[in-house]
């Protein structure tokens, strides 16, 4: 007997009519639908009128679910798998399944659709290439500490997705490490009220510490400035005091300095407190 397939179909983030003609007939021809939320995913399907058996898997049920699907799979049915909203495995559940397959030798086919990443860095006005996607960041402890220590170090432009409880004090942590990187809080992608807040750490925060954050959150942080060669003391000196007789304040000089030079902000503006 033939294997069967397993299909990753990305489904729509918000937006029902972001969802490909393609994936549409897979959910239509599939033998089952492995669904991350079984209610969410029937309402996507009755709008489409496809009447595939739904079962769930998610994260609570994959080790029980996983051999089940594989054993179906096995026996030669098509498997379309869902989350609810983007691209399956991509920090939604999957991952796991598609190991599963490829090790018992059963195909895996992905589809192309949604994914509020790359929908979001598109948008952001940032870096797009290279960059770096984090998923989820650790609720707490030591690994949400070097998580978000990571994140910081990081010469490309990092993504990652956060709760909307959760943001205000996650983009005040990342503030405390360098307040003045640039970021962008893209929520609500492809619904009625979609919005991007783009500015430093510190303007992004301030913009939520007024406005309740709501909806599906994803963070975007431009990359850090790698290393050049720093320039002598003197020199930054000179750069620093023709900055002040421009009119700039201490922090406008060394934020300008370090983005010029790539000097260490926190460094120049000490130095340029002792020369005053």
């Amino acid at each position: 007997m033939n294997k069967g397939c397993l299909y990753l179909c990305p489904t729509p983030l918000g937006n029902l009519e972001d969802i490909t003609l393609r994936v549409l007939r897979i959910l239509q021809e599939a033998d089952k639908i492995a669904a991350e939320d079984t209610r969410r995913t029937r309402k996507l399907l009755s709008h489409y009128d496809i009447h595939t058996r739904l079962i769930s898997y998610h994260e609570h049920n994959k080790k029980v679910k996983t051999p089940a699907i594989i054993e179906w799979l096995l026996a030669g049915e098509k498997i379309a798998l869902v989350s609810d909203a983007g691209m399956p495995a991509v920090a939604d559940p999957g991952e796991e399944l598609v190991k599963a397959a490829i090790d018992h030798g059963i195909d895996v086919v992905a589809l192309p659709g949604p994914m509020a990443a790359v929908t979001a860095l598109t948008a952001s006005g940032l870096n797009v290439c290279p960059f770096a996607f984090y998923g989820f960041i650790p609720l707490r402890g030591s690994q949400r500490k070097a998580m978000l220590a990571k994140i910081m170090a990081e010469e490309k432009t990092v993504i990652f997705y956060e709760a909307p409880h959760r943001l205000r004090r996650t983009l005040k942590e990342l503030k405390e490490i360098d307040p003045l990187r640039r970021a962008v809080v893209a929520r609500e992608i492809t619904k009625v009220h979609e919005e991007y807040i783009r500015g430093s750490l510190e303007e992004v925060l301030q913009h939520f510490t007024l406005t309740e954050p709501q909806g599906e959150c994803t963070v975007l942080v431009a990359g850090r400035v790698a290393q050049q060669p720093q320039l002598p003391i003197l020199d930054l000196h000179a750069l620093a005091e023709d900055f002040l007789a421009k009119g700039y304040s201490t922090k406008e000089a060394a934020r300008e300095i370090a983005r010029q030079t790539g000097a260490s902000r926190n460094e120049i503006y000490r130095l340029i407190l002792t020369k005053k």
